[in-house]
């Protein structure tokens, strides 16, 4: 009788040990994920005023266009995605909108649009956006697999008792990108 506790007892501990290990890959792996997104959003914030300096020249229409972008750049790169991932989501897709509207502003300005370098540069734009949406994904999913592994028994009981928690958001786009661009307020 006391062999079979005892191996109870041991194969209780590793399952403990094997949920404690695979709550601390996951709850690391959403880190990694959120840093990714920051890494990408910081590429985005790199390109920016170089887009905004090639426009500026042509686009003297949009200047409060081009001033709200800046603003919400500078706000943007003052947080984390990593340290505040709420408020990085807010001005995220706050700078998303903005920077479709001057991308659909960009089509009335013929010499700017055939511009070699502006092209290169909406370009490399284009690319750097394509890897923040697939960093949100690697985050999201990442996110999903902690909150499942902490949430469902027994890994609830581990992760309660080893201080894991799975309180991390989802990044969701915010209501103001969902919506339909009205181009024919862009059109001159």
């Amino acid at each position: 009788m006391s062999v079979t506790l005892g191996i109870i007892a041991v194969l209780v501990v590793l399952v403990f040990y094997g949920l404690y290990v695979s709550l601390i890959k996951k709850r690391n792996k959403v880190k990694e994920a959120s840093s990714g997104i920051d890494v990408q959003l910081k590429k985005r914030y790199d390109l920016i005023p170089n887009l905004l300096q090639m426009a500026e020249k042509f686009m003297t229409h949009e200047k409060s266009l081009m001033t709200e972008i800046v603003r919400l750049r500078t706000e943007a790169m003052k947080n984390s995605f990593k340290d505040n991932p709420q408020e990085a989501m807010k001005l995220s897709g706050e700078l998303d909108a903005k920077m479709k509207d001057f991308l659909i502003s960009v089509e009335n300005y013929p010499d700017l649009k055939s511009n070699q370098t502006m092209l290169q540069a909406m370009q490399s734009f284009n690319e750097v956006e394509e890897h923040i949406a697939a960093a949100r994904r690697f985050y999201n999913a990442s996110v999903n697999d902690l909150k499942n592994t902490a949430e469902i028994f027994p890994g609830n009981i581990v992760a309660s008792m080893v201080g894991v928690k799975a309180d991390m958001p989802f990044f969701e786009v915010e209501e103001a990108a969902k919506e339909r661009i009205d181009v024919s307020k862009f059109m001159k």
